[in-house]
């Protein structure tokens, strides 16, 4: 049953309590028509991709637990799953057009609380060199005190991912999944790409970190008629 509200443009379904909004040509909407997007507006969480941004999140307890148990098929598992959580969420969020502003701000913090928890543990393990894991938390450090100070001072709130930093991200994945992997298989390309991605790591890690400190100058030596400050424009 409908019942019209005296007043409003608005419907309401006596049976299930959710709002139907009514068309401009007089259709009304069925409560089966809500789209995703709109559940999305309404509470972040109820978007695909959040809720499995939060499960890579979760995933980070147990992926640590197996590796300090010497679990290495079932470590190097959870990560490939972890992996793929990052790869969904972003292609959801493109697909079903839910991208929230939850998913900007918690997709990177998820990333980066994985990564440093791995290379924390597996640098404790003895499988990641102590300079490259102090590389990482030293540039990661150095960027969130920038960005905080930049934030205070001139009113930035925008710091959009450059593709060097992006790069150093792929590097570092592949870094912590190859370590993993060469617990399970001594392989001779698998030492090899062990290598490889630990050096490739190294170099990024540097080279990100003078990337963003070129862009934080000419950002700042730029004219102060950015209309708010945002980065990325």
């Amino acid at each position: 049953m409908l019942r019209i509200i005296p007043g409003h443009r608005r419907w309401l379904s006596i049976a299930s309590g959710i709002p139907m909004v009514r068309r401009r040509n007089g259709l009304l909407l069925s409560t089966s028509a809500m789209s995703d997007r709109l559940l999305a507006r309404l509470n972040p969480l109820h978007a695909a991709p959040n809720l499995l941004t939060l499960l890579r999140i979760c995933l980070a307890p147990f992926l640590v637990s197996a590796i300090l148990d010497n679990r290495w098929a079932l470590s190097f598992g959870l990560f490939l799953t972890a992996g793929l959580t990052d790869a969904l969420d972003g292609f959801l969020a493109r697909w079903l057009k839910q991208r929230t502003v939850l998913g900007q701000y918690l997709d990177p913090v998820a990333d980066k609380l994985l990564l440093s928890t791995l290379f924390l543990v597996l640098t404790h393990m003895r499988l990641i060199p102590v300079t490259i894991t102090a590389l990482v938390f030293g540039r990661d450090v150095g960027i969130l005190l920038v960005c905080a100070i930049l934030y205070a001072a001139v009113g930035l709130r925008e710091f959009l991912p450059s593709t060097v930093g992006k790069a150093n991200t792929v590097a570092q994945v592949a870094a912590v999944a190859v370590v993993l992997l060469h617990q399970i298989s001594a392989a001779k390309w698998v030492v090899v790409l062990r290598v490889v991605a630990l050096d490739a790591t190294m170099v990024l890690t540097v080279a990100s970190g003078l990337h963003y400190a070129w862009l934080v100058m000419r950002r700042m030596s730029a004219p102060a008629a950015d209309g708010g400050g945002h980065a990325g424009k």
